[in-house]
């Protein structure tokens, strides 16, 4: 009780010195302004059911806002009067008062008649339209704030709606649409559902050829003078709408100019056009085949104007990578005479040729730290259907941050990529109608990786697959084909035998590997919509290996399937990983989850999944509180001396929490625990003649999975720049599945005082990225 005592006397003596740091650079007369307080319905005039919410909502719509402040520390105005009265234009006084710091806010800036306006105009908007506002000021020493008393009143409801009369073909097709009408009988008076109802009856419009129509010419007339609280809606055609806006158009040209430059504007517009369907193409140099503009531009000639063919045709533009400006035009015939439109389409290509260099931080599951340099040449329109080759050559070197030793690894890599904005599959022509561009993808790539001069792999990779969005929110890539070569080069043997001795598994990683089959991934995300409370993640990727293959290829003297001299994996693994992020209030505090989930089934020549397939557990991204990959699998413990442990598994359990704020500018906080393990889905047995290589306990055994959880917890800053994220998180432990049974939670042994306890089991992570 004495402790809770000295603490509050010691914070409320921080912020009595805050509060005279604050004001003592005012001058006689000027009296800083804290906020503004709102009262509603003080005298119980009327009971709204959001109080609570409409009073915070009221204000923060309150001018001007006071000086930041954090815990009640105004932290830019204490920059700010660190600086003298009088600065230099350059040096420390200029930007501690000009770029970092904040001026005081007086109460001389506050507009009590004008925020008494916008106070009463919102409740207005909101249906109370009897509402009426005022407001006074309370000044002490030297410090004011401004209080606002409202009175709602009763808030009015709708009574009924009312659709213009059907009078021709405009107020036909308002009449037609009128039952998705967001306007309903017994709903709250609502100016922004008004505005919206008008921009719906305008969409459905433009899909009908009214091209000049305008929500402007709608007008909503509300009658509140029946009683009862209540409106009366309707809704009709503004009397002076111009002719034009009045009437549908159809298209009647589509020109379009594939080399377009304001320069060459006047020879373009002479040239004899390409017929070509439906299209004029004005382009002397043929720079892209005339067919590449059937899966672009969706108008047709003769037909009515629509917004979803204009919205679509500039976004498939816009996105198929292969032009630098894209402009549509749409001009009447004749003025407004004849209801026909000319639409002109004028697109700038992009360079044929860049060059790009790169320089990139990395941060990867297995803990590893580091920088790559790459080089990438990009070939546009190669075939002249906008086409686009990328060739790229890459250096980069790691070092293993979060775990023990100094673990270091290289890698060259080089990457050839070619892609296609349409599908591209034999005997058949699918058709997108989407806004989105559907790509085939083939690609080819070869990557050689030097672990800390222990072993080096080499690996090659083909793949041709197809890449689709079918909305923004979803998006399917499928590999039909993909094929993976993974071949071990032993550089220093004596250390790598000595290596295989202590860390069972590792022998895993360094076998002939030979992947060839198909994989689908399916990504769901609405994260991008950011008036959300809620938004969520989900991807699911489904991974065969060698099935096919399989059932042509006949066994050795060994029994085992050979393709080409290496042994044939075989395997089907699936993964799915669900995201949901809440946003707790406005002010950056945000409540992160993430449950992961893998399993994979190996057969044939394979009792596990091959090494570059397994899952880990463990590191930056994952269960924080233990090292990169040296976690599981299930009960079985790896050496936590060796810098090596790459543990993998066939099945993996996970789950996050993190509780997200901001601290101040771009520097936030967060509070985590991590939860999961990983498991084989047959007990490893070891390799004949290494002694000490079995792993028991890995085996997956659902009624025992719980129990053999691993559970870290820790607390992390980050630096968000928008552009780039780093992260530092510290973690410990406070479940050991490897531990006895009755003795896996070691909450109670927690000591940060101890150097012993903090060596082994305090890891700090460094990453680039949230880590989900």
């Amino acid at each position: 009780m004495k402790g809770q005592t000295k603490l509050t006397v010691f914070l409320s003596v921080c912020l009595l010195l805050a509060g005279c740091s604050a004001t003592r650079r005012l001058k006689p007369g000027q009296y800083l302004y804290t906020g503004a307080e709102v009262l509603i319905n003080p005298d119980s005039s009327g009971r709204i059911t959001d109080k609570n919410q409409v009073k915070k909502t009221l204000e923060s719509k309150t001018r001007p806002r006071p000086n930041k402040s954090f815990l009640g520390f105004k932290y830019k105005l204490f920059l700010y009067n660190l600086a003298a009265d009088t600065v230099k234009p350059k040096g420390l006084g200029n930007w501690l008062k000009n770029k970092v710091g904040e001026r005081p806010v007086l109460m001389s800036d506050v507009k009590i008649k004008y925020n008494n306006d916008v106070l009463k105009s919102y409740l207005i908007s909101q249906g109370y339209l009897q509402a009426e506002a005022s407001g006074d000021t309370v000044l002490k020493t030297k410090t004011g704030k401004a209080i606002y008393t409202v009175n709602t009143g009763i808030r009015y409801k709708i009574n009924s709606i009312t659709f213009p009369k059907d009078t021709g073909t405009l107020t036909n097709i308002i009449n037609q649409n009128k039952e998705k009408t967001l306007l309903k009988v017994g709903d709250y008076y609502d100016l922004d559902t008004y505005k919206n109802e008008r921009i719906r009856i305008d969409n459905d419009l433009k899909e009908s050829g009214y091209f000049y129509f305008s929500p402007d010419h709608l007008i909503i007339r509300v009658d509140s003078t029946i009683g009862k609280n209540l409106v009366d809606i309707r809704v009709n055609i503004k009397n002076i709408a111009p002719d034009a806006a009045l009437k549908p158009y159809t298209i009647k040209n589509i020109n379009i100019y594939p080399n377009y430059t304001l320069r060459r504007d006047s020879i373009l517009r002479s040239l004899k056009p390409l017929e070509y369907n439906d299209f004029r193409i004005y382009d002397n140099r043929n720079t892209f085949k005339p067919k590449l503009f059937d899966r672009l531009v969706f108008f047709k000639k003769g037909e009515n104007y629509n917004r979803r063919d204009h919205n679509q045709s500039l976004n498939r533009l816009v996105n198929v990578g292969a032009f630098q400006d894209v402009r549509a035009e749409f001009l009447p015939i004749d003025s407004f005479k004849n209801n026909q439109l000319d639409l002109n389409i004028f697109l700038t290509p992009l360079k044929k040729n860049s060059l790009t260099f790169s320089v990139t931080g990395t941060n990867k599951s297995n803990g590893y730290i580091g920088s790559e340099v790459k080089v990438t040449q990009t070939t546009r329109n190669l075939f002249r259907g906008a086409e686009q080759l990328d060739v790229s050559v890459g250096a980069g070197t790691e070092t293993q941050v979060s775990g023990r030793g100094n673990v270091a690894s290289y890698s060259l890599s080089a990457e050839g990529k070619l892609t296609f904005p349409q599908f591209i599959i034999p005997f058949y022509k699918p058709k997108s109608t989407t806004a989105f561009i559907p790509k085939t993808v083939a690609s080819l790539s070869a990557q050689l990786l030097g672990r800390d001069t222990v072993y080096k792999l080499v690996s090659f990779k083909a793949e041709l697959g197809y890449n689709w969005k079918e909305s923004a929110r979803k998006e399917h890539n499928l590999n039909p084909i993909s094929v993976n070569l993974v071949q071990p080069t032993e550089h220093d043997s004596a250390a790598l035998a000595a290596l295989k001795l202590k860390i069972p598994g590792l022998e895993n990683t360094l076998e002939e590997q030979f992947i060839i089959g198909s994989n689908y991934n399916f990504t769901y995300s609405n994260q991008l919509e950011d008036r959300r409370k809620n938004t969520t993640y989900f991807f699911g990727g489904l991974e065969t290996g060698g099935n096919l293959w399989g059932a042509f290829v006949s066994k050795n003297e060994n029994g085992k399937k050979m393709l080409f001299g290496v042994p044939l994996t075989q395997f089907i693994r699936l993964e799915t990983d669900l995201r949901n992020y809440h946003k707790i209030n406005t002010s950056g505090l945000v409540w992160a989850n993430r449950l992961n989930f893998g399993y994979g089934y190996a057969y044939g020549n394979s009792a596990s999944l091959p090494f570059v397939r397994q899952f880990f557990a463990g590191g930056s991204n994952d269960i924080r509180a233990f090292r990169a990959r040296s976690l599981g699998p299930g009960t079985y413990e790896v050496d936590q001396t060796q810098t090596f442990a790459d543990q993998g598994g066939d099945i993996k359990l996970m789950l996050n929490s993190e509780l997200r704020f901001k601290i101040a500018g771009p520097l936030h906080g967060a509070l985590f625990v991590d939860a999961g393990n990983i498991w084989l889905r047959k007990e490893d047995l070891g390799e004949p003649g290494i002694p000490n290589s079995a792993r028991p306990g890995s085996k997956f055994r659902l009624r025992n999975a719980l129990n053999e959880l691993a559970v870290g917890t820790g607390a992390g800053l980050r630096i968000d720049a928008a552009i780039f994220v780093i992260r530092l998180d510290g973690a410990f432990p406070i479940r050991k599945p490897y531990l006895p049974n009755g003795e896996r939670w070691v909450i109670h042994k927690v000591d940060f005082g101890s150097k012993t306890w903090r060596k082994e089991n305090f890891i700090l992570n460094i990453g680039i990225g949230y880590p989900f």
